[in-house]
């Protein structure tokens, strides 16, 4: 008999830890158009002590989409400590994540669009090796994001962006990340795999390095209740053999400022779970049967990739839909794999928060 299998239904957030998670959402409305909030809530991360020095931290947090499609962004801010910042300017050769790729339709309108709202633009729109138009930018905070044209959307309507589509990662070894990010979390197609000095990048402090670069792929079936909306997925891993490469989180905790993790939606946790620990990986925090955000719940876990990456798994159980109306959606009363039908998932716009 054939063994369950999880699902990985796409990339659900991307961690980034503020200083002022409201002013840093009034930004990301503005720019990325992730104006629809699914949750936002107080309350003590009292799972995560293992990466927040032994000690129960409060925060904020702030759950925003953008509802033509793709992960969204978990605005976090603590409040019971201030945010350290790293202790130097992060680089393309460092160890962690790196960037956060955001999906557009047409390159040259979102780059002017960014430029007249002040992000700090690292270059023009040129070809990535696979052939796609892309570029780079900085927020406010230092944050670096790619922006990419791209074919996989749940909506359409006049904003420029979707949501997330994935995230630039450095590793110290390609050949030992790649069973990880290919197996465990799905993203099996090889869209190109070279290595090259990357010359014309050079806002990205990345001038005469040679880097090995692979940009993975997740299915273009879309699985699982919010699959459809989170489209498809892209991971790309960065290896140098540049000497001075440091873990980005190093000396800091979880929380602090930057990216702090990716979150992919997983339906079958404890399938994934037993999965992992076949290749001696396992789960540094896991929340258990359910863990409670706001109003939202579920269960989550976290892992580490082989340089200590932070990868957040979660499987929702309830998730509101119209909170104001008191409608909430139990998820555990439907079959998995199967998709939400739209109207459904297109009431979460009604929540909408204008820049």
């Amino acid at each position: 008999m054939e063994r369950a299998k999880a699902k990985i239904n796409g990339i659900q957030q991307v961690g980034i830890g503020v200083a002022d998670a409201q002013e840093a959402w009034a930004w990301y409305r503005k720019a990325f158009k992730m104006d629809v909030p699914i949750f936002q809530d107080s309350a003590e991360a009292t799972l995560m002590t293992r990466y927040t020095a032994d000690k129960i931290e409060s925060r904020h947090a702030i759950l925003a989409m953008n509802m033509q499609g793709g992960g969204g962004f978990e605005i976090w801010q603590y409040t019971s400590k201030k945010p350290l910042a790293p202790a130097k300017k992060i680089t393309w050769c460092d160890l962690g994540i790196l960037a956060v790729k955001i999906r557009c339709r047409d390159i040259h309108q979102t780059h002017s669009h960014l430029a007249s709202i002040g992000a700090e633009i690292l270059g023009k729109p040129v070809q990535d090796p696979a052939g796609t138009l892309h570029f780079y930018i900085r927020d406010p905070y230092g944050n670096t994001f790619e922006i990419l044209e791209n074919k996989s959307w749940y909506g359409k309507n006049k904003d420029l962006t979707g949501g997330v589509a994935g995230v630039v990662i450095g590793v110290s070894s390609i050949d030992a990340a790649l069973p990880i990010y290919q197996k465990h979390l799905q993203q099996e197609k090889l869209l190109y795999d070279q290595t090259e000095n990357w010359e014309d990048f050079d806002q990205l402090d990345i001038r005469a390095v040679s880097f090995r670069r692979v940009l993975l792929q997740g299915s273009e079936q879309a699985s699982g209740a919010f699959g459809k909306l989170l489209c498809q997925t892209q991971v790309e891993l960065i290896e140098s053999k540049h000497t001075t490469r440091e873990k980005i989180f190093k000396e800091r905790n979880w929380g602090d400022l930057g990216f702090i993790h990716v979150c992919f939606d997983v339906n079958g946790m404890g399938i994934l779970k037993d999965t992992l620990m076949q290749d001696q990986l396992v789960f540094t925090v896991d929340s258990g049967n359910e863990f409670d955000m706001g109003k939202a719940a579920g269960r989550f876990a976290y892992f580490e990739d082989p340089d200590e990456t932070l990868i957040e798994l979660v499987e929702t159980y309830k998730v509101p839909i119209l909170e104001k109306f008191g409608w909430f959606l139990n998820l555990q009363k439907r079959k998995s794999d199967k998709n939400l039908p739209d109207f459904i998932v297109k009431l979460l716009a009604l929540n909408r928060v204008k820049a």
